[in-house]
């Protein structure tokens, strides 16, 4: 299947998941779908993270412009933006969001396009390995809404 029309597919099989939680929603294992590169090691570390919290992960290596186009398909705006993206039952995920807020997410199943960790925040799932010596910067988890607003929807500190 070439790019754009892998694209195309994984955006409306994200975008037909929005209507209802359907039978996605009911599955014991959430399943994320991520786009990294794969030389990234903290998108690896963060997925790490997801399957050690019961996520089942499917990968996609791509080249950085595929992971803007990605972006920009699903409607998470610039600002949001991280190493990976990444889509758990018609939600968008953007950067080091952890497991216990995706778990939250799904469970109270917001009006909302989903949510980001911009940039890579020290102390984050994935930029929280002996590299960083237990260094722990606060950040937000934001839920983004379409259109490019956001709310804190947890923070840490």
């Amino acid at each position: 299947m070439n790019r754009r029309k892998f694209l195309h597919t994984s955006v409306a099989l994200a975008a037909g998941t929005l209507a209802g939680p359907g039978l996605a929603a009911q599955t014991a294992r959430p399943v994320v779908e991520v786009w990294k590169t794969a030389s990234c090691g903290c998108c690896h570390d963060w997925i790490s993270h997801l399957q050690s919290q019961g996520f089942e992960v499917q990968t996609h290596d791509v080249s950085e412009a595929a992971k803007r186009e990605m972006r920009q398909r699903l409607g998470l705006d610039h600002k949001f933006g991280s190493c990976h993206t990444g889509l758990v039952q018609g939600y968008v995920l953007e950067g080091h969001v952890p497991a216990r807020e995706i778990r939250r997410l799904l469970k109270e199943r917001p009006r909302a396009l989903g949510l980001a960790v911009p940039g890579m925040p020290v102390g984050s799932p994935g930029m929280d390995g002996p590299a960083y010596g237990g260094r722990q910067d606060p950040y937000d988890v934001l839920l983004v809404q379409r259109g490019g607003t956001a709310r804190v929807f947890q923070s840490y500190r």
